[in-house]
C-alpha cells in the first residue's frame, strides 16, 4: 500500500445494499462500490474494460465475481481481472470499514 494514500469517507456500510453497484466520486474518479452477501467492500473504477467501454456498477454480484450484463463478462471483485477466455483488468481501490464506515483509498 503506498504510504501516501488518502482514504475517503465513502459512507456507511449500511448504506450499499448487498450484492448491488453504487456509483460514487471519490477525489474526482467515478467508483463502483460493491458490498458481498458477507459484507465485503470492494471499490472499482466504473469502467468496462471491454472495448465497447461502459460502466460496470449495474453488474450482478456474485461471491467476489461481477457478472457484466453488457458483454457477459465476469471481473474479479478483489483484483479487476476479467476471467477467462476474456481478458482485461478493472482498475481496484483499497477499501476499509472500520466501525461501520467504508472508506475507499486513492
Amino acid at each position: 500500500m503506498n504510504a501516501t494514500q488518502t482514504f475517503y469517507k465513502a459512507g456507511m456500510l449500511d448504506e450499499f445494499l448487498s450484492r448491488i453497484g453504487r456509483v460514487l466520486i471519490v477525489a474526482g474518479q467515478e467508483i463502483a462500490v460493491f458490498r458481498t452477501s458477507n459484507d465485503e467492500v470492494f471499490a472499482l473504477e466504473n469502467r468496462n474494460p471491454h472495448p465497447k467501454g461502459g460502466p460496470i456498477a449495474e453488474g450482478i454480484v456474485s461471491g467476489h465475481i461481477l457478472y457484466d450484463p453488457l458483454y457477459d463478462w465476469q471481473i474479479d471483485l478483489a483484483t479487476g481481472i476479467v476471467q477467462a477466455p476474456d481478458e482485461g483488468q478493472v482498475r481496484t481501490f483499497p477499501v476499509k470499514v472500520e466501525h461501520g464506515a467504508v472508506w475507499i483509498g486513492m
